[in-house]
């Protein structure tokens, strides 16, 4: 079993900076490709971003490139994700998630409880 815990949310103005963090514990592994997800209110989950555990590869939604950018630190076991330029569109519940497998296929299997991100115009 994997715990994964966020933290680093917050209310920020638009145009400003938050750092969200990621901590796994529990059995983590060397397969793991692990993301980010969010969820504003009223709307789905939408993926925002993942990398594989070598960081040699990430993926990025459309909405988040060129501002936001993912990473990780396997000796601490804590994934980042560095958001700049914020938007008030960016506000959202964000969420850390791992999984199996490839960066490009397959279901997320290990869920955090999310941390609140705000951005006020």
């Amino acid at each position: 079993h994997v715990q994964l815990v966020e933290s680093g949310g917050g209310l920020v103005q638009a145009g400003g900076s938050l750092r969200l963090s990621c901590a796994a514990s529990g059995r983590t592994s060397s397969m793991f490709v692990t993301g980010w997800f969010r969820q504003a209110p009223g709307k789905n989950r939408d993926f925002v971003a993942a990398i594989t555990y070598s960081g040699d590869n990430t993926n990025y939604a459309d909405s988040v490139k060129e501002r936001f950018t993912i990473s990780r630190d396997n000796a601490k076991n804590t994934m980042y994700l560095q958001m700049n330029n914020l938007k008030p569109e960016d506000t959202a519940i964000y969420y850390c998630a791992a999984k199996f497998g490839t960066i490009w296929s397959g279901a997320y299997n290990y869920w955090g409880q999310g941390t609140q991100v705000t951005v006020s115009s």
